[in-house]
């Protein structure tokens, strides 16, 4: 590989990263206008939201695996292509069924994360790997940090079609590079798709993501709720079953059941959800009405950039995140991010009144996702076969989605719960509906701190990358 070619790849894949994790939020400060501006109700708008998550959790680890058996990059470009034709839909209609079937196509872009992470595993010289997968992960918050900022200034100032335009064009342009400074890796996983495994477990996500995104519309006691949850759980240990029987199964349960594995992915979960409500809570806390006593009436351009701190963070602290790890292992970095999250949401739960606060909390918290997600695929990494590793991220990567699906839901049932009524009629959430959320979510990052000190401590992941370089360039 050219001397200046190792630096193009991680720039090139570093780039999708952040045009899918922006596209992933762009909505959520159109969410109070879209009902309006596509004659539907609030709560049909909401799943604008929801079926972004909905198809990235069920697509990212079947595109994974895919990955794997048939080429990474083919794969990768795929993904994005989807994100490119769900951004031109949603550019040309205002009828929400077609913003919901780009929407869906958009989703499906999510899977660039790990599909990227297990590219530079396969290209990169040994000792670039570590800081470059850093970086890959690190995209996913990052997008997101500079997302909302972004989509509230196109809001503000210029038609909201806009912001799809631009994704379908940054999106053609990272397709471009990708070609160009990408190389197909030539690792391949032998063996026939998992067909049924990968119906069985897209039928266990669907029903368990739709009940717990849609609860809270729905109603946690109705019978589509209820039979969603039990159908899902029926489905589990049937492909369980089928899983341990397969000789190329969709998901290796074994090898997902090691401490290493289990417990990262486990706190995948937890860190999911106290980043995703970093997010939605703080754009929609600043712009709630003075006479709640709390809010700050502040604009929603403003409600944005509180988020930008945060982004800047993330960006400093990914190289920050990888040497550590290269000095201390990744799972030392993991409990020291999580827990500085758990910190963040301290701060937040006792000063959700001053705006130079918010944003302090808002920052640690991002600072901690960093660094955080910066680890997570290095102690993957470390724990599966260098043949799996597009599809072990994957299903990390779905963890995370879980997480933050589950935290879409609590934070829509608190913020509808705990609300306080204006004597001219107008509602909105009390301050302890966003003191609550912030105490759940610092909680979750609390556990994952404790699941990641189960996790086995080892040697630094860089050594293990060494030891898979020479199966690399056999192969």
């Amino acid at each position: 590989m050219p001397a200046r070619r190792p630096r193009l790849v991680v720039a090139a894949l570093s780039a999708c990263g952040v045009v899918v994790a922006i596209m992933q939020t762009i909505v959520v400060p159109l969410l109070p206008q879209l009902p309006a501006l596509t004659n539907s109700s609030p709560a049909n708008v909401s799943w604008l939201v929801t079926v972004t998550l909905l198809t990235g959790a069920v697509v990212t680890p079947l595109l994974g695996r895919a990955g794997d058996m048939y080429g990474k990059r083919r794969v990768l470009l795929l993904a994005i292509g989807s994100m490119v034709a769900g951004s031109l839909l949603c550019a040309v209609s205002r009828d929400l069924t077609v913003l919901l079937t780009g929407r869906a196509l958009q989703g499906a872009a999510v899977s660039v994360i790990p599909l990227g992470i297990s590219i530079l595993r396969d290209e990169l010289p040994a000792e670039k790997v570590l800081p470059a997968i850093a970086l890959m992960s690190a995209t996913l918050g990052m997008g997101a940090a500079f997302g909302i900022p972004l989509a509230t200034l196109v809001v503000e100032y210029a038609d909201w079609h806009t912001m799809f335009w631009a994704s379908a064009s940054v999106g053609l342009a990272v397709m471009l590079a990708v070609i160009l400074v990408v190389p197909e890796s030539p690792l391949r996983t032998r063996g026939r798709f998992d067909v049924l495994g990968a119906l069985g477990l897209s039928a266990i996500l669907i029903c368990l993501l739709l009940a717990v995104s849609k609860g809270s519309v729905w109603g946690w006691s109705s019978p589509i709720t209820l039979g969603l949850f039990a159908l899902g759980a029926f489905l589990v240990p049937v492909w369980g079953y089928h899983q341990l029987r397969t000789a190329k199964p969709m998901v290796d349960l074994r090898v997902s059941a090691r401490p290493a594995v289990l417990f990262t992915n486990l706190a995948a979960v937890m860190v999911g959800f106290a980043f995703y409500a970093n997010s939605l809570a703080t754009a929609q806390l600043v712009q709630e009405p003075t006479w709640t006593g709390y809010g700050l009436g502040a604009s929603i351009v403003v409600s944005g950039l509180c988020l930008l701190p945060g982004g800047v963070a993330m960006v400093l602290l990914s190289p920050v995140s990888a040497r550590l790890s290269a000095a201390r292992g990744p799972r030392f970095t993991l409990v020291l991010a999580s827990a500085l999250m758990t910190l963040g949401y301290v701060v937040r739960v006792f000063t959700s009144t001053s705006l130079t606060a918010i944003v302090l909390g808002a920052t640690v918290v991002s600072a901690g996702t960093a660094v955080a997600y910066s680890a997570l695929p290095a102690l993957i990494m470390h724990a599966v076969p260098v043949s799996e590793t597009a599809a072990a991220n994957g299903l990390n990567t779905l963890m995370r989605t879980i997480g933050q699906a589950v935290c879409s839901a609590v934070v829509v049932t608190v913020l509808t719960s705990l609300v306080a009524t204006h004597v001219g009629g107008g509602v909105a959430p009390r301050l302890g509906a966003y003191q609550v959320i912030f105490m759940i979510a610092g909680g979750c990052a609390l556990v994952a701190t404790l699941l990641t000190l189960l996790i086995p401590a080892r040697r630094p992941v860089i050594e293990d990358v060494q030891l898979a370089e020479p199966q690399r360039t056999a192969a």
